[in-house]
């Protein structure tokens, strides 16, 4: 389940997930990271899970294993953001980049950018964006310490990847890539999300 890419996920998950249109680890972890209570944990996605309990339960997961014994969100959470990390290729195509950055703070190019990305990738991204938008309420930010600024920031490392090894490129267009998922956060509600 690690280190593929999205198409190698789906096939491997074929015979256990027929029907889902989405990967289910990205599915089991989001639920799981809500049923362990992370809307009333400070630094969710912030603070890392422990690394033990983190290994353990992608060892599991790599089975299809459901692990539901743990109480600390910081582990699923962890394990989601390393997941979409460890990608073959970036949730957002690296020949969708530019376009990401260059419309990171126009919202309807932005939107159009999201919308124009191969299809299970969108889908993947609209899922996991929707699930994000669960942590800015306004309610929940005043427990997590996690504005959308602050999940902006901790996430787009896990979609978007700089082409470029210049370090001066990468450090400059950080602050595009969190403008532009902090866009999409913002902004971007199609009706068309996976359960």
């Amino acid at each position: 389940m690690f280190g593929n890419t999205l198409d190698d996920v789906m096939d491997i998950q074929q015979k256990r997930h027929p029907g889902l249109e989405i990967p289910w680890i990205v599915t089991f972890l989001t639920k799981f990271v809500l049923q362990c209570g992370a809307q009333k944990t400070e630094g969710i996605f912030r603070v890392p899970g422990d690394i033990d309990e983190v290994n353990s339960l992608k060892t599991k997961v790599d089975s299809f294993e459901e692990s539901k014994n743990l109480r600390d969100p910081h582990v699923p959470a962890s394990l989601l953001k390393l997941w979409f990390r460890e990608l073959y290729f970036p949730l957002v195509p690296d020949n969708y980049y530019d376009e990401c950055v260059y419309n990171c703070d126009h919202v309807a190019n932005a939107v159009s950018v999201a919308d124009s990305l191969p299809s299970l990738n969108r889908l993947l991204l609209l899922y996991t964006i929707r699930f994000l938008q669960e942590f800015t309420r306004d309610d929940v930010v005043a427990v997590t310490k996690m504005d959308i600024s602050n999940l902006a920031m901790v996430w787009a490392p896990n979609f978007l990847r700089c082409p470029s090894s210049d370090p001066k490129e990468i450090y400059d267009y950080t602050r595009r890539e969190m403008t532009f998922l902090r866009t999409l956060m913002e902004n971007w509600n199609p009706t068309d999300v996976p359960e």
